[in-house]
């Protein structure tokens, strides 16, 4: 069973943040230099909460908010649900299927080790199943 850790090792550790404090404007432009639907947002080493597109709709746009007047804090979504590496892809799936979410921030401990979307984890339940069916027809072959 893939575990979060595996699709970390492939994709890579990286993680983009934004202060409580910072304009969501000053999300916004980072989501689209980093072409991510999402991000931490970090007081120091801590992951206090995670501001997203959707956040930006429904919080800004939506209710008439300045995006240069509005700090992040004021529509990020708080507390923010985690998973940790030895979480297996299913939990995560059925994490953001129940909670409706798109990113899962991976923390180790209290330390934010990497993030996962429901696109990764969609990415590899499709080649896992293709590896299945690959082994399948091998075997059906002979």
């Amino acid at each position: 069973m893939l575990q979060v850790k595996h699709l970390l090792a492939d994709k890579g550790d990286r993680i983009y943040t934004v202060g409580p404090d910072e304009p969501v404007l000053a999300a916004i432009r980072t989501m689209a230099d980093r072409y991510v639907g999402a991000l931490l947002v970090m007081r120091g080493d801590e992951l206090v909460g995670i501001v997203s597109e959707r956040d930006y709709a429904r919080k800004v746009i939506l209710k008439g908010r300045s995006s240069s007047d509005t700090p992040v804090r004021d529509i990020m979504t708080s507390p923010v649900i985690t998973v940790n590496p030895s979480d297996t892809v299913d939990t995560c799936m059925r994490l953001c299927t129940d909670s409706r979410v798109r990113h899962l921030p991976v923390v180790e401990g209290t330390r934010v080790v990497g993030v996962v979307s429901i696109g990764d984890l969609v990415k590899a339940v499709i080649s896992e199943q293709g590896e299945q069916i690959e082994q399948l027809q091998r075997y059906i072959a002979g």
